[in-house]
């Protein structure tokens, strides 16, 4: 195969013996000269920036706008290509009549980053965010927060048999209504909301949008219109790189071009060593070479991703210097703590980072207002930053076929695919995006292939019963009107065809049948007065949070030692670390100890009754209460051994957990004002940011 080489501004920047050092214990690698297969001339000429032209709104826009003021409007368009601004356009006419909008999304992040963005569409007055760590302008016209919450508000108004304060419900992300952990939250949003209340859902990635709208059309009884659009905003080309450092088509029509193919052929049998990594430095300067940057690395873990860092420790002439430093160093100014990051460097001086669940919140925005910035040249991530986060590149690099469910990797299916490809290409930007795989031990190109032109996958019904949502629907409706809420639902809809949906009625059956064992509801199906304080603990362990406070097992006396027997019940991972309990103070091991003792009998008979419990870990609660006794941030990791983010999330969800406590003023008012107070000593920097 013959090649031509593009000499470009990048490549005459090394030195002239071609090679660099990298940080770390890894030998001084060599840079070949970068080549790319003919047949891509004519494409990578397109690289480069739209000329500059008047905003003007798609056909799908237009209709999605004006079918939205009429009814309720599902939205399926690629990623970039104009969704938010339908959502910008539809609150706005509700707005100047008066009217009152809630933008609901399912991440924290993207609920900050909205409050940001319509801040400074409609004015900072007129915008208010709800989310578990922030409550401000709560009385706005426009609130945005994350699902959770907005559920939340509907069980309160069905409660009060009020209509829900709002004229417009966005779901953004729509697509998580499949979504085997939180699903069931964006179906009880459908099912409960008013039908006056107009409700546009947007997604890139809803295989049977026609089958959800129908649902919804039925359930609703009024028309769910459905206004799709397929086509990319900027094309995307898919590209292979073949070692040691040439690129080249990796599809030839819906197969695979020939380099791919005879490079399977070639290492049919071979597999790479455990656990080494790309060259990722190198393979950076070949995509700089062709004008392929800033990209996206998409890699199987945190770990990798951190690793990944530690490959690129050389300098980077990107210009905008001046412009950078400035911004970083705001951000820096803002956020001390970071100032110690053990990235900091490499992102200075390599502009590339690492976005995973395991680094800080303020850490991860840093790197995303970088990269948006177009400061950087590479971002490692996981899966996750494909989700809702707002953070385009020129090329997205594919280097497994596989990704992390949760509980073990399983193939890449097309929705996340999609997600993840919907990163390549900026539009306004760039003219065209490009997907570059990259072969490995964990890198199918065939499945690529067929997922490429696959559909995303049909979504599921997620809707199951808890005893959150089973306390809250017995606070306004009788047995047989949840019934027929479950009869309306989504599962039913599409089990209707097979035959009747009974399990969600007996599962609801089983838990009605615990809570009256244990006293939360009356023989006549009506919440007790335990069962009504309950109900306000929307959590995931509601009931041994209720245990304790029954049996007043809950400390009264210090914020602190609260926050660290709350924690256990918020903690939602698997990882058990061994703590010397002779090291802990006594009084954090006695309030432990006093509440694994109200819980653990309860426990046992929510296991017999077959429903989960999660284990009550001591290092966890150890970990809060040196967090809320004032202990510093780096000692705690050091000891606990886990990651920033882990770490991070945990006081987060403690604090959603306190959140829940501090509402029940009426009914246990001394250990409500105490969650309210530790709730406030945790939520400190750098767990939340400004």
């Amino acid at each position: 195969m013959s090649a031509y080489t593009r000499k470009s501004h990048a490549t005459s920047r090394r030195t002239g013996n071609r090679y660099h050092h990298s940080r770390g214990p890894r030998e001084t690698r060599k840079i070949i000269d970068p080549q790319a297969d003919p047949a891509l001339e004519k494409i990578f000429s397109r690289i480069g920036n739209p000329a500059p032209a008047p905003f003007r709104p798609d056909p799908f826009q237009l209709d999605a706008l004006k079918s939205i003021q009429e009814t309720d409007c599902l939205v399926t368009a690629p990623t970039g290509a104009g969704k938010t601004w339908i959502a910008e356009k539809a609150i706005q006419l509700i707005y100047e009549k008066g009217g009152r909008c809630w933008y609901a999304s399912p991440l924290k992040a993207l609920t900050n980053s909205k409050r940001i963005e319509f801040g400074d569409i409609f004015g900072d007055d007129k915008v208010g965010i709800l989310t578990g760590d922030t409550k401000e302008n709560a009385d706005a016209p426009i609130i945005v927060g994350t699902t959770e919450i907005l559920r939340n508000k509907l069980y309160e108004a069905m409660h009060r048999g009020e209509d829900l304060d709002c004229d417009l419900v966005v779901l953004d992300e729509a697509h998580f209504l499949g979504d085997e952990d939180r699903g069931v939250v964006w179906e009880e949003i459908m099912i409960y909301l008013p039908l006056r209340v107009h409700m546009l859902l947007l997604s890139a990635t809803i295989g049977n949008n026609r089958e959800v709208a129908g649902w919804l059309s039925s359930l609703r009884n009024k028309e769910c219109v459905i206004v799709e659009d397929t086509t990319r905003p900027v094309p995307l080309y898919p590209l292979f790189l073949n070692p040691p450092g040439t690129i080249t088509p990796l599809l030839n029509g819906d197969k695979l071009y020939k380099t791919p193919t005879a490079w399977l052929a070639n290492n049919k049998n071979r597999r790479s060593s455990r656990g080494k990594l790309p060259p990722f430095d190198t393979i950076i300067e070949v995509m700089r070479t062709f004008n392929l940057l800033p990209a996206i690395f998409f890699l199987k873990s945190r770990g990798e991703c951190d690793a990944a860092v530690e490959f690129c420790a050389l300098s980077s002439d990107r210009g905008n210097g001046g412009l950078f430093e400035g911004d970083l160093d705001g951000m820096l100014a803002r956020h001390p703590h970071l100032k110690n990051h053990k990235q900091l460097q490499t992102l200075r001086h390599a502009r590339v980072g690492a976005h995973h669940g395991g680094q800080l919140p303020a850490w991860k925005s840093v790197v995303e207002t970088m990269m948006k910035k177009e400061y950087l040249d590479v971002v490692f991530a996981t899966s996750t930053v494909a989700a809702g986060v707002n953070f385009p590149a020129r090329t997205v690099a594919l280097f497994n076929s596989d990704q992390f469910n949760g509980h073990e990797f399983i193939p890449l299916d097309a929705t996340a695919f999609h997600q993840m490809t919907g990163r390549a290409g900026r539009r306004g930007q760039d003219n065209i995006g490009f997907m570059l795989t990259f072969p490995g031990k964990f890198m199918d190109l065939e499945h690529i292939r067929k997922i490429f032109f696959a559909k995303p996958e049909q979504i599921t019904s997620r809707l199951r019963s808890d005893f959150s949502m089973v306390l809250n629907l017995l606070l306004s409706h009788t047995p047989e009107e949840i019934r027929d809420v479950f009869e309306r639902s989504l599962a039913d809809y599409q089990h209707r065809k097979k035959q009747g949906n009974t399990t969600l009625w007996k599962d609801f059956i089983r838990h009605l049948d615990f809570l009256k064992a244990e006293g939360f509801v009356d023989t006549q199906n009506r919440l007790t007065e335990d069962g009504i304080w309950a109900s306000q603990l929307r959590l995931d362990q509601p009931l041994l949070i209720a245990q304790c406070l029954r049996d007043n097992a809950f400390p009264y006396d210090s914020e602190a030692l609260l926050a660290a027997v709350v924690a256990p019940f918020a903690y939602d991972r698997n990882s058990t670390l061994a703590i010397a309990r002779s090291s802990l103070p006594k009084r954090l091991k006695k309030a432990y100890d006093r509440v694994s003792r109200a819980v653990a009998p309860f426990s046992k008979r929510m296991t017999e009754a077959g429903f989960d419990t999660a284990p009550f870990h001591l290092w966890v609660a150890a970990a809060v209460y040196g967090w809320a006794s004032g202990a510093e941030w780096d000692r705690i990791i050091q000891r606990s051994k886990i990651a920033d983010g882990d770490l991070a999330m945990l006081v987060s969800r403690t604090a959603d957990s306190l959140h829940q406590i501090a509402s029940l003023k009426d009914s246990h008012p001394q250990v409500s004002a105490l969650a309210a107070t530790a709730r406030r000593a945790i939520l400190r920097e750098p767990v939340v940011f400004d």
